[in-house]
């Protein structure tokens, strides 16, 4: 690639994973479309963007890891809940064919807008909810399901982890994006990584850009999501995710 070509993508994946690491998910929302529309496969893009969104979990980790928020047994839950999902969902997705994946893509991107923009006050306040046994078991499968989204279309799960911590465990928003950031970004984004790096092929000349932008991106934005208001957050996340869906859909 040109210099141009490189600091292009390194813009991109610094403005996808700021705004990741500051709503709590949603890398997936620009930084894969914008592979795509340069004229990756969407297999390939997608393997090339899982790849550089671990260098975003990283960053974000070094942020939020000063707040001292995560506690270790909820976070093996979510890992052991989501990453077989995640491993399953990288099988699936070399299965389905560009077209169809681009339309989910799409449709998967708006409902998260809408959903958002229809909740008003959701991870306003910190609850604890449904840490009994049934409770628990119902908040994993649902993570296992949302893992396999992660590994097959990516495009805003990380959000939907967010948005699941809140609604049925009861975290405040900021708390759900720290787990979301760090257990997400890290390690279902790595396992999804490994799976779609022997299922596919990766484009390597693009990774040193995306990963520098993905890197530094990932602490700016968890630093923002730290100090910020959570209502302005939630209307950026609802805007560029129903504008980015309506472009995968319309493209």
């Amino acid at each position: 690639m040109t210099i141009a070509e490189q600091l292009l993508l390194l813009a991109i994946s610094f403005v996808a994973n700021t705004f990741s690491a500051f709503a709590g998910g949603g890398a997936g929302l620009i930084q894969l479309p914008m592979l795509i529309f340069l004229g990756l496969p969407f297999s390939i893009a997608l393997a090339t963007h899982k790849v550089a969104s671990v260098a975003l979990g990283v960053g974000a980790t070094i942020r939020h890891l000063r707040t001292g928020k995560l506690k270790l047994g909820f976070s093996v839950f979510i890992l052991l809940s989501g990453v077989p999902g995640v491993i399953a969902g990288g099988f699936i997705i070399v299965q389905i064919p560009e077209y169809e994946a681009k339309m989910a893509l799409g449709f998967l991107t708006i409902s998260l807008g809408v959903y958002s923009w229809l909740k008003a006050d959701l991870g306003q306040e910190l609850q604890n909810l449904n840490r009994h046994a049934k409770g628990m078991i119902i908040g994993g499968l649902s993570l296992f399901l949302i893992g396999i989204l992660n590994g097959s279309l990516t495009s805003g799960t990380g959000l939907f982890v967010t948005l699941w911590l809140v609604r049925w465990f009861g975290l405040d928003y900021k708390t759900a994006v720290a787990y979301t950031l760090v257990l997400v970004g890290v390690f279902w984004n790595g396992s999804g990584a490994l799976t779609l790096g022997m299922l596919s092929e990766i484009q390597w000349d693009w990774l040193p850009a995306l990963l520098i932008g993905s890197l530094v991106g990932g602490f700016t934005g968890a630093h923002l999501a730290i100090v910020a208001n959570n209502r302005w957050i939630k209307r950026v996340f609802e805007f560029v995710t129903i504008a980015v869906g309506l472009k995968l859909i319309f493209s």
